[in-house]
């Protein structure tokens, strides 16, 4: 066995698969999970909060450049638990893979109307799609530690980053819904023409990206009920607009957490005059 297979095998070590929200010593990995997210979160928008563009370009190429070469060590892992066999289901490019690219553009771009719809979509979208797995990550844990730590670590960050941004760089108004749509729309299109590929030259395993596969079903909570019994394009249609209608509450959240310390300060000014 060579040092590098050696290696591979250290980091593809097994340990017993989390389980969620019980005991301290049967859940101890989720919850020092979430204690991570929350420091991490309260870091960021410490730092981001006035930030300039340049050091919020920076705090995003960080941001991406970690996930990415986390992903890295997913995808040698994946590959070498298969025999050195690529696993196309591990392909990253779903939905919660992309943040991690729409960071390093936005961290690249000089385009200022680009990447404020690029730290739009982060705000939105990757946040709710990382602390959704984060509250509930029952189908992302696995028996390998390396890829349990690499997955809180990204859908961590997600979280992390996503709020932060929406509570220091993002305008909490409605229409800011307008500009990170285009974004998850883009990526959908770009999820369709790789499935696309994949069904038509490569045909190697289960290729679902975005888990809107025409030729796969997915496990993802009500739309596993609508894609059997709908058109595909149908089904297009509620997976788009399902998505952007919860990124749009979690957008709608963040402007009535704003509103809530507007009166607050309003209240304790008016106090003070008093």
């Amino acid at each position: 066995m060579t040092i590098i297979e050696q290696v591979l095998q250290f980091l593809a070590s097994e340990m017993n698969k989390p389980i969620l929200y019980q005991d301290f010593s049967q859940s101890w990995f989720q919850y020092l999970s979430l204690l991570l997210m929350i420091i991490l979160t309260v870091i960021l928008v410490k730092h981001l909060k006035g930030a300039s563009v340049v050091k919020v370009r920076k705090y995003l190429f960080i941001f991406s450049i970690i996930l990415i070469t986390f992903e890295i060590y997913k995808q040698i892992i994946f590959t070498y638990q298969g025999g050195w066999n690529y696993q196309w289901y591990a392909f990253p490019f779903q939905f919660c893979s992309t943040p991690m690219y729409v960071a390093l553009y936005a961290s690249l771009t000089k385009n200022k109307k680009l990447r404020e719809m690029m730290i739009a979509f982060l705000g939105t979208f990757g946040l709710f799609a990382g602390l959704a797995v984060m509250l509930y990550p029952v189908s992302v844990y696995v028996t390998t530690i390396g890829i349990n730590i690499q997955t809180m670590v990204h859908h961590g960050s997600m979280a992390a980053i996503g709020f932060a941004l929406l509570a220091t760089q993002i305008k909490l108004e409605s229409k800011t819904i307008i500009k990170a749509a285009p974004v998850f729309i883009t990526l959908v299109f770009i999820a369709l023409i790789l499935n696309l590929v994949h069904n038509t030259w490569i045909q190697d395993g289960t290729f679902n990206m975005f888990f809107i596969n025409s030729i796969h079903n997915n496990d993802l909570p009500i739309l596993n009920m609508i894609q059997p019994v709908v058109p595909y394009f149908i089904y297009l249609l509620v997976y788009t607009f399902g998505f952007t209608f919860v990124a749009y509450i979690v957008l709608l959240v963040g402007i009535f957490v704003k509103r809530v310390q507007r009166v607050k300060e309003y209240s304790s000014s008016y106090s003070q005059e008093s």
